[in-house]
């Protein structure tokens, strides 16, 4: 055979070889990158598998970025990333749905390569310190209009003999950028018009632009994502905020953490009734992703979705996607998008 002809040949495999590294996933030696945007409540849990993942898959190099749940899905239609995605975890569906919805109605292409796939999931709940607790509700429930009385006083002297705790303060995360900021309006509007199927008109009556008014008047400040808002309230303690709604993943794995701030007493969890329970949920996205990436990217949400992965994201709070009974409370699923929208909308108008 010539040089020539021995020289075409070889480099003819090479491209097959590559091709087919490309199509069917990584070759020995060969290794594929996948960059997986998660919600930052996944932060801890998604970085201690992160070594794991990479022990039973040599070939994939695992790249992590965390932002909130809206982040996600805003800046990758705005392409406002520094670099391209290959799998995203929000914390609903809801969120890829919104996507999805959003990008066919700009691009005339796939948004995902196969259908979103459930990780784990987790409830909202709310945390109060232990005093501040029995103060807040004395009968030890959770109770949505007694937080509207204490926003409204703005003070704990008139809610009380609490001469020493100044003003009352409401912890929320960023509505704009966090599922938990949205579907904390969502709750507390449906208990303020008794109804928990909201809808447009619901939404927009006088009552709830008034409630969404009131509470943004009383929040200082609204953390760009649930997990940042956990870590400042228990680092600030009792005076720089009373109650917080969260994330139950979080309040549950911090909770230990919680009773340094305080001399030994950890915060107390409330069961909102009703409760909304979130599932995050994993998307492989089709633009600048080939079908080696994607392969990568299924491999990965394989592992995540293993018992021995679920069991992880147990210790860090979280519920697995097959878990047993729920707390005695009602527990509904997250709002359609179109409801998001809407809060969203009337929240930005508040003033």
């Amino acid at each position: 055979m010539k040089k020539t002809t021995r020289r075409s040949v070889i480099l003819s495999l090479i491209t097959i070889l590559i091709t087919l590294g490309l199509t069917y996933g990584p070759l020995p030696g060969f290794q594929q990158s996948i960059v997986v945007v998660s919600g930052t409540e996944l932060q801890e849990p998604l970085e201690f598998l992160q070594s794991r993942f990479k022990d039973q898959h040599p070939n994939i190099n695992l790249i992590l970025k965390f932002q909130g749940s809206q982040d996600i899905v805003d800046n990758y239609l705005d392409e406002k990333n520094d670099f391209n995605p290959t799998v995203i975890i929000p914390a609903s569906e809801e969120f890829l749905k919104d996507l999805d919805k959003r990008w066919k109605a700009q691009n005339n292409s796939d948004t995902f390569y196969d259908n979103p796939r459930a990780i784990t999931k987790t409830l909202l709940v709310a945390v109060s310190w232990a005093e501040r607790a029995k103060a807040l509700f004395p009968d030890g429930i959770f109770k949505w209009q007694r937080l509207e009385e204490a926003i409204s006083a703005r003070n704990w002297n008139k809610l009380g003999n609490y001469p020493n705790w100044g003003s009352f303060d409401l912890i929320i995360a960023d509505p704009l950028r966090s599922n938990s900021g949205q579907l904390t309006l969502y709750l507390w509007a449906a208990a303020k018009l008794n109804n928990n199927n909201l809808n447009f008109d619901l939404l927009n009556k006088p009552e709830i632009s008034e409630l969404f008014s009131l509470i943004k008047k009383s929040i200082y400040q609204t953390p760009r994502s649930t997990d940042l808002l956990l870590k400042e309230f228990i680092s600030k303690g009792p005076n720089e905020g009373d109650i917080a709604i969260v994330y139950e993943s979080a309040a549950l794995f911090r909770r230990q953490e919680s009773s340094k701030t305080t001399g030994g007493i950890p915060y107390k969890i409330y069961y909102i009734n009703p409760t909304v329970e979130t599932i995050q949920t994993a998307a492989i996205v089709h633009t600048k992703v080939n079908q080696g990436q994607a392969n990568a990217a299924r491999e990965f949400i394989n592992f995540l979705t293993q018992p021995q992965q679920q069991q992880v994201f147990a210790q860090y709070g979280f519920r697995p996607v097959n878990s047993g009974p729920l707390p005695n409370v009602q527990v509904t699923t997250s709002p359609n998008f179109q409801t998001l929208e809407e809060i969203k909308r009337i929240w930005q108008r508040s003033n």
